[in-house]
């Protein structure tokens, strides 16, 4: 009786008011199976609010298809002194929504200014913090010499911080809606991105509407977005999500799963003939690398209680997994198998066609004799602690191990207890996975990186090599990303010989969309970017 009266109010809303609705033609419509917490971009932590924040506002730059950076608002820029000084020139006509809090006007330098400083506010306790910590300059970190001039100054050159100013929580702000809703912006954003706020119920609907004066025009000098709005269902269940897609009450669906990915795919991946004709099914390389971590650190846990400290050990636990069979037949093909680095397919000194630890029992018997533990002769049982949602590839792994003679049993944990017993350094052996927060490698490899040790940081198998930190350091002096990404390969290489890891995949975007739909395009970030669609 609730949810029909949440349908009733949902209908009078429309039906009273001027905002987009299922039936205008130039509405895209999407589901978010998951719950979106805030509309607040300094905290738009997952990508169920990362999608409705990069609608709503704008950052100093964006990123192209290739993840190449390009304008944003900034629409040029220069770093300086040693890499330690960003200085960007910003538009002048990129405008605020308009709202009853405040008149319309332009962006300017001192909203970034604010925008940066309620970000590092402890107070707020925004979880992108730690784009800025240990990074800004002690003394004077933001300044506007003019209103449509910004300078940032480092402590110490980073050359991944221009693209970290792409990420959601870098977005500018008006001060006005901040001081007016206090803790309720979370749900009456203002930004000034290509759409703005309209209507939101929690876990029912959200509504956004074209933005007027936006700054964006396409090639022909047409003002974007082509859109009139944007609705946002929210069905939790995946695969009445899927079938709404498919009576077309959705133009796009976004991650297939067990519950009918063969319905809808071959098992090489390819879309089935009877959905072919009505969807087109786009993939490519996801910033995403899927594994599980060898907890490493000696001083807390001693080999006799850990054998997995033995290197040997590892390296024959990662050339146990056929890792072709597993991406054929427990995910239809969708991801490359990890047979290689920890970098992801998609950026740079990434070397993901690598068969180093391609499955090879000769390698698995050799490794295991080495670490002497002969066809697994002496082990004890190794557990593999996952969760629910990565079991049917936990089983792959145990029945991979267990051919070899390497006994494992698996303990299933709850998602957050599972995490935080990761953070914790209170698993061995534990299942895990990155996603990249903006397309640089530094991003993955700062996961071995030893000052970054868990829970300070994403170090979560305490891997500490000393080479691997001098690189590390040497890597974050070199402002050209080619000669960067030469060391990014020498360290991923690096790692990889220690064996810290078992890496499964390397995830790929795997998107329907509906064959009205132009002008989506498609990125490594999995990012929705709307303001150049249209329909057929």
């Amino acid at each position: 009786m609730r949810n029909l009266l949440r349908v009733i109010h949902i209908f009078f809303l429309l039906a009273a008011c001027s905002r987009p609705d299922a039936q205008d033609a130039m509405v895209f419509r999407y589901n978010q199976e998951t719950s979106i917490q805030s509309l607040d971009p300094a905290f738009a932590k997952d990508q169920a609010n990362i999608r409705v924040v990069n609608q709503l506002f704008s950052t100093l730059i964006e990123f192209d298809s290739q993840l190449n950076i390009i304008p944003g608002i900034a629409e040029s820029w220069s770093v300086e002194d040693s890499g330690k000084l960003y200085r960007f020139y910003l538009r002048r006509d990129a405008f605020f929504h308009k709202d009853p809090c405040m008149n319309e006007r332009v962006v300017t330098a001192q909203d970034f200014i604010y925008s940066f400083e309620r970000i590092i506010d402890p107070k707020l306790a925004s979880p992108g913090t730690w784009i800025f910590n240990g990074k800004l300059d002690s003394l004077q970190a933001f300044s506007a010499p003019d209103s449509f001039t910004l300078e940032i100054r480092l402590q110490q050159a980073f050359p991944p911080f221009l693209g970290m100013l792409g990420m959601p929580y870098c977005a500018v702000v008006p001060h006005e809606a901040i001081e007016t809703y206090g803790a309720d912006f979370r749900k009456h954003p203002v930004g000034s991105g290509p759409f703005a706020f309209e209507y939101w119920e929690e876990g029912v609907r959200l509504i956004l509407k074209k933005h007027p004066n936006y700054y964006e025009v396409d090639e022909a000098g047409e003002s974007l977005p082509y859109l009139n709005g944007i609705i946002i269902s929210f069905i939790e269940n995946k695969q009445t999500a899927f079938l709404e897609f498919v009576q077309g009450k959705a133009d796009y669906f976004s991650g297939l799963e067990g519950s009918f990915k063969d319905e809808l795919l071959s098992k090489e991946g390819t879309l089935r003939p009877k959905y072919a004709e009505r969807f087109s099914l786009r993939r490519g390389p996801y910033l995403n690398t899927e594994y599980f971590g060898f907890f490493l650190d000696s001083s807390i846990q001693e080999e006799s209680s850990n054998q997995l400290l033995n290197k040997s050990l590892r390296k024959a636990i990662s050339f146990a997994v056929n890792r072709d069979k597993m991406m054929r037949y427990l995910r239809n093909n969708i991801g490359i198998p990890g047979n290689g680095g920890f970098i992801p397919a998609g950026l740079p000194g990434n070397s993901s066609t690598s068969q180093r630890y391609a499955f090879n029992p000769d390698s698995v018997r050799f490794y295991l004799k080495q670490a002497g533990y002969p066809n697994g002769d002496g082990l004890e049982p190794i557990v593999l602690y996952t969760n629910k949602n990565y079991t049917d590839l936990t089983v792959f792994i145990q029945k991979s191990l267990e051919e070899f003679g390497i006994r494992a049993k698996i303990e299933v944990n709850p998602g957050p207890f599972h995490r935080e017993r990761v953070s914790k350094g209170q698993l061995p052996f534990f299942r895990a996975s990155w996603l990249g927060d903006y397309p640089d490698a530094e991003n993955y490899l700062a996961l071995f990186y030893g000052p970054n040790k868990a829970p300070l940081g994403p170090n979560y198998t305490h891997y500490q090599s000393a080479r691997f930190d001098s690189l590390y350091k040497a890597a974050m002096l070199l402002s050209d990303l080619e000669e960067r990404s030469k060391v990014y390969r020498s360290m991923d290489e690096l790692a990889m010989e220690d064996a810290p890891v078992l890496v499964l995949f390397y995830d790929q975007t795997m998107v329907l969309v509906a064959d009205k739909v132009q002008g989506l395009p498609s990125n490594a970030m999995n990012s929705l970017i709307l303001k150049r669609v249209k329909f057929k």
